[in-house]
């Protein structure tokens, strides 16, 4: 059986979103959504060394940077979010998985922006998490 390169790295995706919600819950039980925020952005930079581009980072066009930084600054923006709702009451189990539900706006917006086709398979699976994520929380 063949297994795409793209799965292993998912695997690792699914294993550290999976477990980082627990920490991100336990942080917010001593310490502020910002405090929090600014310690996830000395996680990234411990780990940059191991992902450094090197040269390519300065060689790219002016839309490839402003879709990168666009990135980080919407990505901060949801980490400090998801901090704020886990330091202001919200239960990491239902946090978490209400979060991430966020794939949903790229669902939606794909076949707009990216020119991507989304199947009716792939709409019964949206509808399947909006189930699973109203059940957790009742």
């Amino acid at each position: 059986m063949h297994v795409a390169p793209w799965f292993w790295f998912v695997v690792i995706v699914l294993v550290a979103w999976g477990t980082v919600g627990i920490f991100q819950k336990l942080s917010t039980n001593y310490i502020s959504a910002e405090s929090t925020l600014v310690l996830l952005m000395v996680g990234f930079l411990l780990f940059e060394p191991f992902v450094y581009p090197g040269k390519q980072l300065f060689h790219c066009s002016r839309h490839s940077l402003a879709y990168g930084l666009l990135s980080g600054l919407l990505s901060t923006l949801g980490a400090w979010g998801l901090f704020a709702a886990m330091k202001y009451g919200g239960k990491a189990s239902i946090v978490t998985p209400f979060s991430a539900l966020y794939p949903l706006i790229v669902v939606v917006l794909s076949p707009f922006v990216l020119h991507e086709s989304v199947t009716a398979l792939q709409g019964l699976g949206v509808l399947c998490a909006l189930i699973a994520v109203f059940l957790l929380s009742t």
